[in-house]
């Protein structure tokens, strides 16, 4: 997917995986001022470089977790899309993004070499794992929480991508 233009600016293309362990999902955990938010691991896709998804995701998560990608046993599976119009505090112009977000499975060594904080973030938050059901009723970014357990199923014919209804200031408020 690229991206795309509009009157308010850009839509930047943001991945992001939910990694799946023993029933539990790898989280980023941030203190906001206006209190906690659970990211999924994962960043924006380079455009400028003409990087695809899968490059950026592998990029992302190799970057802040110390994961590589493609030491798998299957790669990720793109399950949910979901856009973003919403306003952050202190700014006037909307913030947009579609989030492409995958999920994968990881074995006992791979989850065991997840890094405990975001190796490229200078406040070094911290990386958790959260069983999936704690996970589904926090603060997460993107907000995929009502579906977060259909990402932990371990499906190899789940269909999709799905497209998820947007993130927008009614819907969805930053932290």
């Amino acid at each position: 997917m690229t991206s795309s233009g509009t009157a308010s600016g850009p839509v930047r293309v943001r991945v992001c995986a939910v990694l799946v362990h023993d029933g539990r999902v790898c989280l980023i955990r941030r203190q906001r001022e206006a209190g906690l938010q659970h990211s999924l691991p994962g960043g924006v896709v380079e455009d400028e470089n003409g990087e695809e998804p899968a490059g950026a995701l592998r990029r992302e998560l190799l970057e802040e977790l110390g994961l590589d990608l493609a030491v798998l046993p299957a790669p990720p599976v793109l399950r949910f899309v979901q856009d973003q119009e919403t306003e952050r505090p202190g700014e006037s112009v909307p913030f947009r993004r579609r989030h492409l977000v995958f999920t994968a499975h990881l074995p006992d060594h791979l989850a065991a070499a997840v890094a405990l904080v975001e190796q490229d973030d200078p406040d070094q938050a911290p990386v958790v794992w959260l069983p999936a059901a704690d996970a589904a009723g926090l603060h997460l970014y993107p907000d995929i929480g009502a579906v977060l357990h259909q990402a932990v199923r371990h499906d190899t014919d789940a269909g999709g991508p799905v497209l998820l209804p947007a993130m927008t200031g009614a819907s969805y408020q930053w932290r």
